[in-house]
């Protein structure tokens, strides 16, 4: 057994920095154990009543969900990625970074955009009633393929920025390999590019996945029941916190298992090009019918994927802007801002210091860590709120008994912040890593011989040095936020609203008009992400 001295030494020799990054890992392990409590300790009748009512259906409409999203987005992020990447059409540079402006309309903001647009009294249907006389044959848009539409629509940039990235790093040597072996173009597309390109679209379609499961305000609009809103359902309409959890634990299975499948396809990443490979000195000159065909297909997504939508929410807000601009109006633009600010500010600052920390102690333990904390954006809105719960009622029922009367933690704005740095925490920390990364050891050996070493080399070196990182975190997490809804509606204090949580009133009860202002608000400032991946991609 160790002795008191042996032990108070093994203590001595844990940094601070190791502390540190312990506490970053506390709270996901937290969220995560409060999910697996419920199936630790399973609730018998609610289990039950789940498995007979509510688990068949959700977890049906879930999985058909997932895959009708990752197929659609995969067939127009491949496509599009090929055509703005290697053929040479009329307005390709326009589309290079048009098609990714639809980053910047959440799932929800674009699904009541639609909605308003194709319904029966929208405007397409009535157009075709005045010309054809009857709009009977148009589908449907509250339906499965309705969803599948708004959902696909605003995640098919995510594989598109993805898989032109690998298109571009080909260039055309994939093209002249194909042609050497006597192939023709589109032999050489199907037998050659696109099995290369395979690791970069797997991936983009299981980011897209992931996203779908997460998603919650789209399919609360549709009215169309999964995992997620059966949580909120099972929380907030049946007043049952073991079976959100139970519901929850469910959907958890599901994040591991893309979780894992993610992992492996980045894994397969290995494919390497040389530099002259990376330029493409011609691209592929399409015949006349091909090339305006293309321009037409370009168009057609960019204008129902951005176009439309903003239309349609500029048609109903601009009559409307003296009736909406109220005091509550800028209340909740308050609200958000503030949120979002103080958020930005807390999650950018720990991420700097989780990134330096993994720097300073690079060991698997601060490996470790650092994966377990960034581990949060894999975990839906839902799962999060209700896995907090669990550890925070605890404190609170401890707090309790030490004689604290009322609930400390519960329904404040701490639950809430908490929840977004354990989703968001992923967002903030890639750029600042990759940043930090840059910074060679022996600048590093340079400050400590100076004697600037630790907080103060963070502060007078990196510092400076990553500002274009930090900058770019923080607008991530600033947009993040502002977009955030299930995080938001679950665990906000009583009486405090946002944007997002206003969007999600006023189209539960199909007030689209008055959803527009508060959904302009929130994509013109998801324009910021936007602009910033338009900067980085090569707009060639």
């Amino acid at each position: 057994m160790l002795n008191l001295w042996e032990l108070r030494d093994r203590f001595r020799k844990i940094s601070v920095w190791q502390v540190f990054l312990v506490v970053m890992a506390l709270p996901t392990l937290l969220a995560l154990l409060g999910v697996l409590s419920a199936l630790l300790d399973p609730d018998v009748e609610t289990l039950s009543h789940l498995a007979q009512y509510v688990l068949p259906q959700t977890i049906k409409n879930t999985i058909f969900l997932v895959i009708g999203v990752a197929v659609v987005t995969t067939a127009l992020g491949v496509s599009l990625a090929w055509l703005t990447a290697v053929c040479d059409f009329p307005l390709r540079r326009f589309f290079v970074w048009a098609l990714i402006l639809p980053m910047a309309i959440p799932g929800y903001v674009m699904a009541f955009a639609l909605v308003g647009l194709f319904e029966y009294t929208g405007p397409v249907q009535s157009a075709l009633r005045d010309v054809l006389g009857s709009s009977s044959a148009f589908p449907e848009i509250y339906s499965f393929g309705g969803v599948v539409l708004a959902l696909s629509l605003a995640l098919y940039p995510y594989t598109y920025l993805m898989v032109r990235n690998a298109f571009q790093t080909q260039g055309l040597r994939s093209l002249e390999v194909g042609q050497s072996l006597g192939l023709s173009i589109r032999e050489s597309f199907w037998r050659i590019c696109l099995p290369t390109a395979r690791p970069w679209i797997v991936g983009g379609a299981l980011l897209v996945m992931m996203e779908t499961l997460s998603d919650f305000g789209t399919v609360a609009i549709f009215n169309y029941d999964t995992l997620t809103s059966a949580i909120y359902k099972s929380w907030f309409g049946l007043y049952s916190l073991p079976a959100a959890l139970q519901v929850a634990s469910v959907l958890l299975i599901f994040v591991v298992v893309i979780t894992l499948l993610e992992r492996h396809s980045r894994a397969s990443q290995r494919f390497s090009q040389t530099r002259s490979a990376t330029l493409m000195v011609s691209r592929i000159r399409l015949k006349v019918v091909s090339r305006w065909s293309a321009t037409a297909f370009c168009l057609l997504v960019f204008s129902l994927a951005f176009v439309m939508p903003v239309i349609r929410l500029l048609y109903w807000a601009i009559p409307n802007l003296d009736v909406e601009l109220t005091a509550q109006f800028w209340r909740y633009m308050v609200g958000s801002t503030s949120l979002s600010m103080i958020a930005m500010a807390m999650i950018a600052g720990l991420a700097l210091l989780m990134a330096f920390a993994a720097r300073t102690y690079n060991q698997p333990f601060a490996k470790i860590a650092v994966r377990i904390s960034t581990m949060g954006y894999a975990l839906p809105g839902t799962v999060l709120a209700v896995g907090l719960f669990v550890p925070v009622a605890a404190m609170d029922n401890m707090l309790s008994a030490l004689g604290f009367s009322t609930p400390l933690l519960q329904g404040t704005m701490v639950v809430m912040l908490l929840a977004y740095s354990v989703r968001f925490m992923a967002v903030a920390f890639a750029p600042l890593e990759s940043n930090l990364l840059r910074i060679t050891p022996s600048i590093d050996a340079a400050s400590r011989s100076l004697g600037v070493s630790g907080i103060r080399m963070l502060a007078k070196v990196h510092l400076p040095m990553v500002r274009g990182g930090l900058l770019t975190a923080m607008v991530l997490v600033f947009v993040d936020v502002m977009k955030e809804l299930p995080i938001t509606l679950m665990t906000r204090p009583f009486g405090f609203n946002t944007l997002a949580v206003r969007i999600f009133e006023l189209t539960s009860e199909g007030l689209w008009e008055r959803a527009a202002l508060p959904a302009l608000a929130i994509v013109l400032v998801g324009l910021l992400p936007a602009f910033i991946l338009i900067r980085k991609s090569d707009a060639r």
